[in-house]
């Protein structure tokens, strides 16, 4: 393809992302299928090249940006607290479905290798990161059914991959070893572990020391495929180095960064991340029309692969709720025992955490990359996008009907020992120790009166507002719906200011940015 009319290609899918995203709102669907389903519309618009997506590329380029977002603002105490359920998810989920997937596959076609019959049941058994993002954006859901998620998502596709890369060698090669595999995993993961690690320290220091707000996006930007590149160099695990190093720097950024750099790199990361993204979305509708062609036509998959092809997503599915309701049921034997560190999340919790697995890009591309000539090449490539294509259509647009369903309550455990109300006043309180303990003079002169009695004030209303909650709720939006109110009267005036010619651009936009403040401050605080 000429380069300008890939040019012309990507800033045609920027523009239907943006159309697709606001039908999505505006229907009430999750974006996730708006754009998946746009995408395979757009496949087969007459004139438009057939999209082919190379498997590592698309790996690099959106995998480790999107990790390192899971990561980065993932609750790091629940995190830990949860890391035996997260790693029953993230190995044992798909170790477990990737064997019945294969079973399944091997009784529908005994004519087929067990190496592709593993091979496919490796390249459908991780649910995808970018998929459970896209879902879990969309629903409120019990802390510890988010931390589970959010982590499994993070962790399994070191699983997968591993899984994927032994059943190829074995297809290839025709040997296979469990103990190399379990080995190789570990290694993987511990090397991966120790190069996340690294980086992510060597990024603390280096922030440290830059001092440019605009240096210090851009070396953060970068952070992702740095790990992930240097994980692939090692030979150890990208997706674990690039994990870890996400965990590292989003528990520091608090401290290393200014407010400056945390707002205008916040502001940068988030329309990055929304875009690529998306862009995993319809690059996964795009690829239809070549999935359908490898396959023979419309006609060929439809008659020969549908119905095995449901029979394997009912399996993989019924594969994953077997795994958690039974591992609930040995959490309730062993609190039965005495043994109470976990609690059972509950019929209703684990049917959700069921349903939840969504696939996606990693499939996509694990599907991809099998080689040319591999037995059931064909069959495993259309079952593969038949897997994300029923996964997203159907989980993703049943999951919040089923969450409302559910009517899911937090438990007290998973509650934080402080309310947001609670540690604004530990916060104001902390102000107003500082603020009074320099409100003096050495002779014990008060110089600065004004200031005292501010933090003084604020930490009482503060305190006040804490214990009455409720009662100051109603009072406390009306306040800032005025504060919102004078902010865009403010702002029209400064507009007719400058268009008057009364002030120059560089008084604009100082005063601009205060006004800018002022108004997300008054957001955050309605909120």
């Amino acid at each position: 393809m000429d380069p300008t009319h890939l040019f012309e290609l990507i800033i045609g899918m920027f523009l239907a992302i943006i159309v697709l995203h606001y039908a999505a709102h505006r229907l009430g669907l999750p974006p996730s299928v708006a754009l998946l389903a746009g995408g395979a519309l757009l496949a087969f618009v007459p004139g438009l090249p057939t999209i082919e997506v190379d498997p590592e590329l698309v790996l690099i380029i959106f995998l480790p940006p999107l990790l390192m977002d899971g990561a980065w603002f993932i609750a790091l105490g629940r995190l830990r607290r949860h890391m035996i359920g997260i790693a029953s998810l993230a190995v044992g989920t798909v170790v477990f479905t990737c064997v019945v997937v294969a079973v399944v596959t091997h009784l529908l076609f005994p004519s087929l290798p067990w190496a592709a019959c593993a091979a496919l049941g490796a390249i459908v058994s991780p649910p995808d990161a970018v998929s459970a993002r896209a879902v879990l954006q969309q629903v409120k859901l019990p802390r510890r059914l988010q931390i589970l998620l959010e982590g499994e998502s993070l962790f399994n596709d070191a699983s997968g991959l591993v899984l994927f890369r032994f059943a190829i060698a074995a297809g290839v090669t025709g040997a296979f070893s469990a103990a190399d595999a379990v080995g190789s995993f570990f290694v993987l993961a511990i090397g991966g572990a120790l190069i996340g690690a690294a980086i992510g320290t060597v990024w603390v220091l280096l922030v440290r020391r830059l001092g440019d707000d605009y240096l210090i996006i851009a070396a953060t930007a970068l952070l992702s495929w740095t790990s992930y590149l240097l994980g692939e160099f090692f030979h150890v695990s990208g997706v674990i180095a690039t994990v870890t190093t996400g965990l590292i720097a989003g528990w520091h950024q608090h401290t290393v960064f200014s407010a400056a750099t945390r707002m205008r790199g916040t502001s940068f990361w988030t329309v990055l991340v929304f875009l690529m993204e998306a862009s995993v979305f319809i690059l996964i509708g795009l690829s239809l029309r070549g999935v359908v062609e490898r396959g023979g036509g419309f006609g060929v998959v439809a008659s020969t692969m549908a119905w095995p092809i449901l029979v394997l997503l009912v399996a993989l599915t019924l594969a994953r709720f077997a795994w958690v309701f039974g591992s609930d049921l040995v959490i309730r034997l062993f609190n039965t025992l005495g043994v109470r560190r976990y609690k059972p999340l509950g019929a209703a919790a684990s049917m959700v955490l069921s349903w939840a697995g969504v696939r996606g890009v990693v499939t996509l591309a694990l599907a991809l990359s099998v080689p040319a000539g591999f037995p059931g090449r064909d069959f495993i490539l259309v079952a593969s996008f038949a897997v994300i294509l029923g996964t997203v259509l159907i989980q993703g647009t049943t999951l919040g009907r089923l969450i409302a369903w559910a009517k899911l309550r937090e438990p007290a455990s998973e509650k934080p020992p402080l309310t947001m109300s609670q540690a604004e006043v530990a916060m104001a309180q902390a102000q107003f120790v500082t603020v009074e303990s320099q409100a003096y003079d050495g002779e014990g002169k008060l110089v600065h009166p004004q200031l005292l009695e501010q933090y003084q004030r604020r930490a009482t209303a503060i305190v006040d507002y804490a214990a009455r909650t409720e009662h100051y709720t109603p009072m406390l939006h009306a306040h800032f719906d005025l504060v919102l109110e004078a902010v865009a009267t403010g702002r029209r005036e400064l507009i007719r200011l400058h268009r008057a010619g009364e002030i120059d651009d560089e008084t604009l936009h100082e005063l601009e940015r205060d006004l800018d403040l002022e108004e997300l401050s008054a957001i955050s605080a309605k909120a």
